[in-house]
């Protein structure tokens, strides 16, 4: 049986790995569970799969865990250090990442360093912390499988040489990562100045958490990814190109110095990539249809908007721009993405207060230790809140 712990198990990825998992009973056990603050799923969710330990990040949160469980064998924990020591207990041998956001980045970091195998939905840990992160996992030995449906499709498409821990790949001569596009791929930049958290967060084909449904929406995400990319496959950002597929059918091209391209396809269900992940190098079922690709018939590609698309440029000039540019660029949507989902900014002012905050911050060369890390994200996010705030007076 393979011991697993599951990072924000009441989320979108959460729920689409026990959905695969629960078709395998006989290959995993779930050892941890954790959540924010749904207090209600996380209890039919103990329920269910009676783990040993379950954590809530909220404390008040995991009082009442503790009160509506009763006496069971599930320990509650509470907070970051509940989280990093699941991440890290002996009896789990492999870490589901799903934790949205920099709150991922410290129990992620943990199982990395405790040589798990850890299944990598966070693309804030290599956001913030890429150097950091890979070096961990390999002076741990601790394996990192993709688990976002476009790196787990790079992953399925390079050559097989095992888990990757940055290693290098030969004969790559490109990334193609594509990108759906969003809700908002055909909106003029006129008409996007309107649009509301609740049509930003209606994505056309992927099931997803109101935060990423945002930064899909604003083609954050694909450039969160690019970030990813480049850590994860020890590739320079120069090599990596943003293909815009509606279809989302392509999940990612790898493309080769012979002239070949590689590509994934496949439904557009997270479970596929998961079960990948999850099972790899073996195949096992995930629940997702076929693809029929009669019925696809038609796959469609296009150029990203790099005006109407800002975020995306922000990305790429972020990663290149190396140091503490990429934790200040995130720290900065995160807050961003926050205060548009609460009414109190417009949806083109994500881009503006992410601009502003990264000509305001210093930006430090050298963040290789934890705690630089931090500091950089919390100063980040205080000088985003100022802009934020003064922005919803206007």
């Amino acid at each position: 049986m393979n011991g697993v712990t599951l990072l924000g198990s009441t989320g979108s990825i959460g729920a689409s790995s026990l959905d695969v998992i629960a078709r395998h009973p006989d290959r995993y056990q779930i050892v941890a569970l954790t959540a924010n603050s749904d207090v209600d799923t996380m209890l039919a969710q103990c329920r269910q799969w009676q783990p040993q330990f379950a954590v809530m990040s909220d404390a008040d949160s995991a009082q009442q865990l503790r009160e509506q469980l009763g006496s069971t064998d599930t320990e509650v924990l509470a907070g970051v250090p509940g989280l990093q020591q699941v991440a890290a207990l002996p009896q789990t041998d492999t870490v589901i990442a799903g934790i949205v956001g920099a709150a991922g980045l410290l129990p992620t970091l943990a199982a990395a360093h405790a040589g798990k195998r850890v299944l990598l939905a966070n693309k804030e840990a290599l956001v913030m912390s890429g150097h950091l992160f890979m070096q961990t996992a390999r002076d741990n030995e601790a394996e990192i499988l993709p688990v976002d449906s476009e790196h787990n499709a790079i992953f399925q498409c390079l050559p097989v040489t095992g888990a990757t821990q940055a290693q290098h790949f030969p004969g790559v001569e490109k990334i193609l990562l594509t990108a759906s596009g969003g809700p908002f791929r055909t909106l003029s930049a006129a008409e996007m100045n309107d649009v509301t958290p609740e049509q930003a967060v209606a994505h056309p084909n992927w099931s997803m958490g109101r935060k990423i449904s945002v930064d899909s929406a604003t083609m954050m995400n694909k450039g969160l990814e690019v970030i990813e990319a480049r850590w994860l496959f020890d590739i320079a950002v120069e090599q990596i190109e943003v293909v815009v597929h509606p279809q989302s059918v392509i999940h990612s091209m790898v493309s080769y110095n012979d002239g070949s391209v590689l590509a994934q396809l496949g439904n557009p269900d997270m479970r596929t990539p998961i079960a990948s992940a999850l099972a790899w190098p073996d195949r096992i079922n995930s629940g997702v249809e076929p693809l029929d690709i009669f019925e696809v018939a038609t796959l469609d590609f296009e150029k990203p908007d790099w005006q109407r698309f800002p975020c995306l440029q922000l990305c790429f000039d972020a990663v290149k721009r190396g140091g503490s540019a990429s934790i200040v660029l995130n720290a900065a949507n995160e807050i961003a993405v926050e205060q548009f989902l609460q009414h109190n900014i417009g949806f083109t002012d994500i881009a503006r207060v992410i601009e502003k905050t990264l000509e305001q911050a210093e930006i430090n060369d050298a963040v290789d230790h934890i705690d630089d890390i931090l500091a950089a994200d919390r100063d980040a996010r205080n000088i985003a809140t100022t802009i934020t705030t003064n922005l919803s007076r206007l």
